[in-house]
């Protein structure tokens, strides 16, 4: 059953749902259009299927006042309206009322206005002259995207701990998608602001190339420092023999709301780390020997070492804002 559509009453009704109800998922709908034609055919086609309960607003003035009191599931909007338009719409419900998707209808013509609508944050678009074909699909499609979205934010506000472990190959090439993947599984946690995290992921490059070039390959550092093109021509032919190759490097990371822990592990023969210089002196900031410590000391709250030197566990503690 479709209700009067027409001027400010529009605000305050709604359709009739099946009466199955008990059985179906009642999602509410904001049909903001200027057109009572339209309204009463988006309406119409709406109610051809159970589940939907609809609210109609006038233009985009009535859609905001509307949405101070009420919060629909969905907004189908016009892009040619009165007062406020599809766009400042648009971007007035992006603003304060984020969560809420939107889908716009389009008419022929308005194709270049609907780019930069869907470029402000609508979800998604249905032609007017396609609404009988395309509305019910292009709603549960945009829904479904959302319900995607609430379910992942259940699961990761109920994490508590996330921990993994990798064994790598002697590749340089594979830190930094690591070090990106771990940047991702930490970002569930929301544990840092990005430029924290941004540090902690230099620690862990760092950290994960000196296990394979300093560790296992057994490089020293200070061939880098007169030499950097000699020093990986080196690293690729040491990958390569014995007793070098097939050495693999052990990464675990343990990443909860208060702490992350990284452990690298190397099979190296190891290293005595208080024989390196130390970095933090003046005159040895300007060589490439013990950089990567300085900054994993730096950005990284505990550093330790066992005791043969082929294992770093670095660890990073929560800080409330």
């Amino acid at each position: 059953m479709l209700f009067n559509v027409g001027g400010q009453q529009a605000l305050n009704l709604n359709c009739d749902l099946n009466e199955n109800q008990d059985l179906i998922v009642n999602r509410k709908v904001l049909v903001v259009d200027d057109s009572p034609v339209d309204r009463h055919l988006v309406g119409g086609l709406l109610n051809s299927q159970p589940g939907w309960q609809v609210f109609f607003a006038s233009n985009g003035a009535e859609a905001l006042e509307f949405l101070k009191n009420s919060n629909p599931d969905v907004i189908l909007t016009d892009l040619l309206m009165p007062d406020v338009d599809g766009v400042e719409l648009v971007l007035k419900i992006r603003k304060e009322f984020s969560k809420i998707p939107i889908i716009l209808m389009t008419a022929h013509g308005n194709e270049e206005l609907a780019v930069r609508v869907l470029r402000a944050g609508a979800a998604s678009y249905v032609p007017k002259k396609l609404l009988s074909v395309e509305l019910h699909s292009t709603l549960n499609e945009v829904l479904s995207t959302l319900r995607n979205e609430k379910n992942i934010q259940i699961v990761q506000d109920a994490l508590v701990c996330h921990e993994v472990h990798f064994v790598l190959d002697n590749d340089i090439s594979h830190v930094s998608p690591m070090v990106s993947h771990i940047e991702h599984l930490v970002g569930q946690f929301n544990f840092c602001e990005p430029n924290s995290m941004m540090l902690i992921g230099v620690a862990l490059h760092e950290a994960l190339t000196n296990a394979m070039l300093h560790g296992n390959l057994e490089l020293d550092s200070k061939l880098r420092d007169d030499d950097e093109s000699q020093f990986y021509s080196l690293a690729d032919e040491r990958k390569k023999k014995h007793p070098y190759a097939g050495r693999k490097v052990m990464f675990g990371a343990k990443i909860s709301k208060e702490e992350i822990r990284f452990t690298i592990a190397d099979e190296g023969p190891g290293f005595n780390p208080t024989g390196l210089p130390n970095p933090f002196e003046p005159e040895n900031l300007d060589k490439v020997t013990g950089r990567g410590m300085l900054l994993i000391r730096t950005f990284m709250d505990l550093v330790e070492h066992n005791e043969n030197g082929n294992q770093i566990t670095m660890v990073k503690k929560h800080k409330a804002s």
